[in-house]
């Protein structure tokens, strides 16, 4: 792939040691490619491309649909949905107002805004219901698959399980002008992963085994979306009950297995079961692959055990399995937080010379560790080594070093290079940010990035909510942080019990308290107009 190379010289470093370690000229490769014309570097500047964000239906919530070439027609998308978001994205409004301000609405709609409006609204379901209910009757436009699939797991979300099979009943019919059903497996799916989401396994088995109404067979690879489902909502006791009542059905294999294995190890976070299953399988002589091995191995190190990596590590080398990277940077990282660095260098040499390239996993297991302890300089010198071998550095890399800043001028200073690099911001990153601004009492950044948040597509979400309500009410901005939770809610997200309690405390004394300049204001008057009587 050919690829661009800009000169770069990173300001982080100025801000956060008072050692420049870093080369004076480093080449890294940015998004968009361009054939070179020579073998010297091309140096431009970052280009800042529109970007579109989408979650994916059944997918973590953040995902996005890329990094979209700056053309006509992508302004023209934009355009459309700025118009469209005009009217419903406005938080607090009335919806009945919504709903007549939409009928009045002369947007044209197409796939591509339906979907991109729906993606920004995701986590007020009202809005994103009556819009997609709006644009089904515009003329010389129908939904296709893909946008009821995101409305699906916008209402699966928020629990309006009802209205979600009504869609789906009406997919099954072929949408609303008929034909043949736009039911699949993945359709189906979505509301799997949204009933594990809420616990309720009972409702998520019972739809796996309702695809034969809708004509869709069930095989292997459809149990095992049931399985991860279950165990990447922490079902995972349920998900094992329930593979090995179907061994008959479903034969227990590696995949099925390691799907439980990876629920007990990295969403529960129990050694003690993971170790369990791991041996559990060398019982029943399921043969253990690269997946395993990287589970077990993730499991110890998240747990700061790294002698039960060493050992795993060294059991692997003695089978027939050979490591791949995924292990590689699993023993790396026990090995780094652990400050064992010399050791993690060592093994990164030894993956160079199997022929496994480190990538940018490699470099963050090393990084984070080293960021948390407060080594950001150590952290600094492998971003540059990061850089050199033209490796892009990701959002995990930035994220580990806004951990580590202490000040609003550090933290600028990265999300500056951050957008430089053109490494996209998420919805985890803002968060984090808002948090700490807040910590740090400096409020007009807060709302520039929670602006900038919603205006790249992110609609905000119940932790962006959550941490600029409790910045707010820490900072003795009740008023405000009283606004933002009464906007969160009408969203249907649930509140922080504990701050929701405070703010409701604080409301009744505010109201008591204007009652009382109210009664006293009262018995001022009457007592002024008694004397004005008794002077007469």
């Amino acid at each position: 792939m050919w690829k661009y190379r800009t000169k770069i010289v990173p300001p982080l470093l100025l801000l956060l040691s008072n050692r420049i370690s870093l080369c004076s000229t480093t080449y890294v490769s940015i998004i968009r490619p361009i054939k070179p014309l020579m073998n010297y570097p091309i140096k431009v500047k970052p280009h800042n491309f529109p970007v579109f964000f989408c979650s994916s239906a059944v997918g973590n919530r953040g995902e996005t649909l890329g990094l979209v070439k700056d053309s006509v027609e992508k302004c023209e998308l934009e355009k459309r949905v700025g118009l469209i978001m005009d009217v419903i994205g406005q938080p607090g409004r009335d919806y009945t107002a919504v709903r007549k301000n939409l009928e009045g609405c002369n947007v044209a709609v197409s796939m591509d805004v339906v979907t991109e409006v729906l993606s920004r609204v995701r986590n007020d379901w009202k809005a994103a219901f009556m819009f997609f209910q709006w644009a089904r009757k515009q003329p010389g436009y129908t939904h296709s698959f893909r946008q009821y699939h995101c409305v699906i797991a916008i209402l699966g979300k928020a629990r309006r399980f009802n209205a979600a099979w009504a869609l789906i009943s009406e997919m099954k019919k072929g949408g609303r002008n008929g034909g043949e059903s736009m039911v699949s497996q993945q359709t189906l799916l979505i509301m799997i992963r949204k009933y594990s989401a809420v616990h309720d396994v009972d409702k998520a088995i019972k739809t796996f085994y309702a695809y034969h109404r809708f004509n869709l067979q069930t095989g292997v690879h459809e149990f095992h979306d049931l399985l991860s489902a279950l165990c990447r909502y922490k079902n995972v006791k349920e998900a094992e009950v329930l593979l090995k009542r179907n061994k008959d059905v479903y034969p227990l294999t590696t995949k099925s297995f390691n799907i439980v294995l990876n629920g007990w190890c990295n969403v529960i976070c129990s050694p003690r079961e993971g170790k369990r299953i791991w041996w559990e399988m060398c019982n029943r002589k399921i043969p253990r692959d690269v997946i395993s091995y990287s589970t077990i191995i993730t499991c110890y190190t998240n747990c700061n055990e790294t002698k039960e990596v060493i050992k795993i590590y060294n059991e692997l080398k003695a089978t027939r399995v050979n490591p791949d990277i995924r292990i590689y940077n699993g023993v790396i990282h026990a090995f780094s937080k652990s400050g064992l660095e010399r050791e993690a260098r060592e093994l990164m040499k030894l993956m160079k010379e199997k022929g496994i390239h480190p990538n940018a996993s490699t470099y963050n297991s090393m990084i984070i560790p080293l960021c948390k302890k407060g080594k950001t300089l150590d952290a600094f010198n492998l971003f540059d080594e990061m850089l050199r071998r033209r490796l892009s550095p990701t959002v995990q890399t930035y994220n580990a070093f806004f951990r580590a800043s202490r000040t609003s001028e550090q933290a600028l200073a990265i999300l500056k290079q951050m957008n430089q690099m053109g490494c996209c911001v998420n919805q985890d990153t803002y968060t984090m940010l808002i948090t700490k601004f807040c910590r740090w009492d400096t409020f007009e950044n807060v709302w520039k990035l929670w602006d900038e948040m919603i205006s790249n597509g992110l609609d905000p979400d119940r932790s962006s909510y959550v941490a600029l309500v409790n910045g707010l009410f820490l900072n003795g901005k009740f008023e405000e942080a009283y606004k933002y939770h009464v906007e969160m809610k009408s969203k249907g997200l649930l509140a922080e019990p504990e701050i929701e309690q405070k703010l409701q405390a604080w409301l009744t004394a505010k109201q008591s308290t204007e009652r009382s300049m109210i009664d006293s204001r009262t018995k001022c008057s009457d007592g002024y107009l008694n004397y004005e009587l008794l002077a007469a």
